[in-house]
């Protein structure tokens, strides 16, 4: 994880350790720099490609409770993470990746008021989207 990731999602959690539901939260702690025969028993363990970074297992809204990933700057989802969300979203879960712990803190909120619904939604701002490339008219 990024360390700008990291600040990012310590910011979420010490907010969320304070909230008497949201405390509830727990991070998988998927990404980051091991070594080869760390990353060997890991694998053996069960960790894999793709797991979302912060689960909420607390239904509410018609879900079956609030996933979270949490992206920095232009930092995109992976393949393996665009799956898993998409999946959970259809067995009924609220996903979202998120940019910034402000915008996660406010659909935490917003989840355990039951004003969402299950689905899959991508909260890229449009700061952190790459520019297109303007493309200069041909001279015919």
């Amino acid at each position: 994880m990024a360390q700008s990731e990291h600040l990012t999602q310590a910011a979420y959690f010490s907010w969320a350790r304070l909230h008497p539901e949201a405390r509830r939260a727990y991070a998988i702690p998927n990404g980051g720099q091991r070594n080869k025969i760390v990353a060997a028993k890991l694998k053996q363990e069960g960790v894999r490609k793709g797991v979302l970074d912060i689960h909420l297992p607390i239904p509410r809204g018609g879900c079956h409770g609030l996933w979270l990933e949490m992206k920095h700057g232009s930092n995109d989802l992976t393949p393996e993470q665009q799956e898993e969300a998409e999946q959970l979203a259809k067995d009924g879960y609220a996903v979202f990746a998120c940019w910034g712990a402000i915008v996660a803190i406010e659909l935490t909120q917003q989840y355990l008021d039951g004003k969402i619904q299950p689905g899959f939604t991508s909260l890229k701002p449009v700061s952190a989207r790459p520019r297109s490339k303007r493309l200069a008219p041909s001279s015919s």
